[in-house]
Parts: structure tokens; sequence; C-alpha cells
């Protein structure tokens, strides 16, 4: 079974010049201690699920929309922490004029993520919340069942609206590779 998810792996590279990362585990870590993600988990290769979620000025955005351009998800647990700000003005600062959209995501209120923005001075990230019901967090498998935050992941979307890149960081403490998400959506424009 590992030979052939080796050469599918290797096959889609060629085709698509993105690797396809391996199904994640249903758990991370917090300071070593075991967390549960409830929902679907999100699939490489598979369509971005149907969502709509609200902005920092209360507007229902539909994931769908990002349809048309290379999107780039910033999943974060909440905004108001050292380690989901960092993440932030990684994909915000050191993007290197990606000509993608850019988009964070956590359970934060939108006049959370909007006062955030203000006091960051960070104008070219959307900020989406899943504060009503978790409806992306159940829709992507990235639900915390502990706390109901979403866990720290980062996701590359194609203009077709296709998962090409996943990562969930196995502890909540570290940050995602964004400079390898930066790679995988510059290879997909």
């Amino acid at each position: 079974m590992k030979y052939k998810q080796a050469i599918l792996t290797l096959l889609v590279t060629l085709m698509f010049g993105v690797a396809v990362m391996p199904a994640q585990s249903a758990s991370v870590t917090a300071g070593g201690r075991t967390l549960t993600l409830l929902g679907e988990a999100l699939e490489v290769g598979k369509p971005l699920p149907e969502i709509s979620l609200p902005d920092s000025g209360m507007n229902m955005t539909a994931l769908q929309s990002l349809k048309g351009r290379v999107a780039i998800l910033s999943v974060v647990p909440s905004i108001d922490t050292k380690v989901c700000e960092k993440q932030t003005h990684i994909l915000s600062e050191e993007n290197e004029g990606l000509d993608a959209q850019l988009l964070t995501i956590s359970r934060d209120l939108p006049f959370a993520q909007k006062r955030f923005a203000k006091e960051a001075k960070i104008a070219n990230l959307m900020f989406l919340s899943d504060y009503r019901d978790g409806s992306f967090g159940q829709a992507t498998g990235l639900l915390i069942e502990e706390s109901r935050l979403l866990t720290r992941a980062v996701i590359v979307v194609d203009k077709a609206g296709i998962v090409r890149h996943l990562e969930i960081v196995p502890d909540l403490r570290q940050l995602p590779d964004m400079k390898k998400a930066f790679e995988v959506a510059r290879n997909l424009n």
C-alpha cells in the first residue's frame, strides 16, 4: 500500500507541480495534551467545502467564491495569541507579492478580527470567522473538540477550488511551513 501511495504522490507531483500530503491524523497536541479533531477530514485533491463565513464586516463570503484565483487559507485558533499573530503576519508580510487570495480563518468574532487587522495594519488579507457554529471546522476536520477552536493549519486551493496543499501542525504551539505553502501557491499560478 505504501508503494502505491508513493507512486500516486510522484504522479500528482509531476502532473500538477505540487505534492500530495498524506492524510492527517485525527488529533493534535497542545503542551503534550492530545486534542481531538472533529468533522470530515479535508483531503488534498478534493474540493474545498461549500461553506459561507462572515468577514470582518459581517458580510457572508462563500468559500466557493474563491474560485478563479489561487488561495491560501491560514487557519488559526485565535488571532489574539502570539503564535496565531505571528502566523497571520507571515501570511501578510512574507508572501513576497504572491498573486493569490490570502485569508485568515479563526473562530474569533468578526469584530475582534477587524480590530486586530486595524491594530496590526494588515490590509492585504481577508479575515473570515467560523464563530457561529463551527461549520468550517466541522466541514474540514479542523475543529478541536475540547476547546471548540480551530486547529492551526494552512491550506492552498487552486483556481478550480481544489485543495492542493494541507498542513495541520502536530502541536498548536508550532507554526505551519508558510514558505512551503507560498511555494505551492506560486507553482499553481
